[in-house]
């Protein structure tokens, strides 16, 4: 395990709008408030046709391909992830979610891109202090957290 102790930051509420997509829309509002960590918390709905990955196809591939699952009807959401920068010096968010539609749930990383459905609300606390940076793991292809 590797850690380190941060300091709390500024703190953003945004309301996101209908169409915006995540990650793409908190990720660009990341890069223009020079924010390079934090954490996001999600709560609204999510519009058909939006993709999760929920999983890999086979979990003994050394890079595993994603599942990905198209949501079926407008959803529920709520969601929590990290930003981190990424070996380009981009913020990237990793953000997990549940999506619930009449009784069925789904829970994924947003990755793919998740639109937004009338509403999103997205509250953003921005974390002081550390040099963690998402990397590229050449063994699985995944981006890992690395604190140095």
């Amino acid at each position: 395990m590797q850690y380190q102790e941060v300091k709390l930051g500024r703190i953003f509420v945004m309301r996101m709008e209908h169409g915006d997509v995540i990650p793409d829309d908190i990720e660009k509002f990341a890069k223009e408030q020079n924010i390079c960590s934090a954490i996001v918390y999600f709560l609204g709905g999510a519009e058909t046709g939006s993709k999760v990955v929920v999983g890999p196809e086979h979990g003994t591939e050394s890079k595993p391909k994603p599942c990905i699952m198209e949501l079926w009807g407008v959803s529920e959401a709520v969601g929590m992830g990290t930003i981190f920068l990424n070996e380009e010096g981009l913020p990237k968010l990793h953000l997990h979610s549940a999506f619930g539609r009449k009784g069925d749930t789904v829970t994924g990383c947003t990755r793919e891109g998740v639109k937004v459905w009338q509403i999103g609300e997205v509250i953003l606390f921005e974390l002081l202090g550390t040099n963690a940076q998402r990397k590229v793991d050449p063994k699985t292809g995944f981006e890992l957290l690395e604190l140095e």
